[in-house]
């Protein structure tokens, strides 16, 4: 069963110019069009160091559907509980910069409600056999609601990041059920109502130290792009990791990919600061490239413990 992931899937449209983007003028460029969503790009880097995840989720009842679960099967990834239903995925449509930036977007969000059917049917066989639980914390709450429920029953650890932090500052009870809580250093300043835009990493760090101690948030990490990442916890380990140098071509899939990594360290053996350098390595490696996912990778490489 591996680490189960719980999320969406998307279908991601992107454009890039080939000269100097011109803002509100005609730029001439590429279109790709690829499998994104957060829960379904997460899924795949964990399945990229080979340990065999679970996704739970929803794709198109097409052959675009279709496409989706047959490429994460050929990735090894457990695709039983994900199911084909009109409107199961979203549509992102984005335009990036000559710096690897999204300029303007548009998204289509896909119907969320199947999936807490698939919790209430075959819930206590996934989270049984599962080794962890990674999920959105701001999807729909009732999806939320029955994931820290069955996470409880079996004693499972959930690992959560987020979309829309406007959603999340209303779900602090689940926040402080979650082993590992990522975002970045916007989303923590929405969720600790202050403004980190001028802070640097040491000072993130300090703070985020304080911070999750009154939050009583177990364990935090705040990405912050080019700077690298912060993390503390409730005992009072705190640090920075700084991030590698790369040619950066396309930013998008990046935190999910460094959420993977966290996901994967702490559930295979690795501390805070160790789970960080995972997920540095493998957002470094997608931000080289337009794919929204990490190259293949395996769990050795990083001293991962299998359960």
């Amino acid at each position: 069963m591996g680490i189960v992931v719980i999320g969406d899937v998307f279908i991601d449209i992107k454009g890039y110019s080939i000269a100097s983007y011109i803002p509100q003028g005609k730029n001439v460029g590429t279109i790709a069009q690829i499998h994104g969503g957060v829960g379904r790009n997460v899924v795949e880097d964990i399945a990229n160091l080979e340990l065999k995840p679970t996704f739970v989720g929803l794709v198109d009842d097409d052959a675009m559907g279709e496409e989706v679960i047959r490429k994460l099967n050929r990735h090894k990834v457990d695709t039983r509980y994900m199911k084909k239903l009109p409107n199961g995925m979203g549509t992102w449509l984005a335009i990036f910069d000559n710096n690897g930036d999204v300029v303007a977007s548009v998204s289509k969000r896909p119907d969320h409600d199947p999936v807490q059917y698939i919790l209430e049917e075959k819930g206590d066989e996934i989270f049984k056999a599962a080794d962890s639980i990674a999920i959105e914390i701001d999807t729909a709450r009732e999806i939320v609601k029955k994931t820290f429920a069955l996470a409880e029953k079996y004693q499972k650890k959930v690992y959560a990041m987020v979309s829309n932090m406007s959603i999340a500052v209303e779900r602090r009870d689940f926040l402080r059920k979650t082993e590992c809580f990522v975002c970045n250093e916007q989303e923590a300043g929405i969720l600790f109502s202050e403004d980190y835009s001028e802070t640097t990493p040491e000072q993130m760090a300090e703070l985020l130290a304080e911070r999750v101690k009154t939050a009583r948030i177990p364990k935090m990490i705040v990405t912050m792009g080019e700077q690298g990442a912060v993390y503390a916890d409730q005992e009072g380990n705190y640090g920075v990791r700084l991030p590698m140098k790369v040619d950066v071509v396309d930013t998008t899939g990046a935190g999910d990919a460094f959420f993977a990594g966290v996901c994967a360290g702490l559930t295979y053996g690795k501390n805070l600061e160790e789970a960080c350098a995972i997920g540095t390595r493998l957002s470094s490696a997608v931000i080289c490239t337009s794919e929204n996912i990490c190259p293949r990778f395996m769990p050795e490489e990083f001293g991962l413990i299998l359960k």
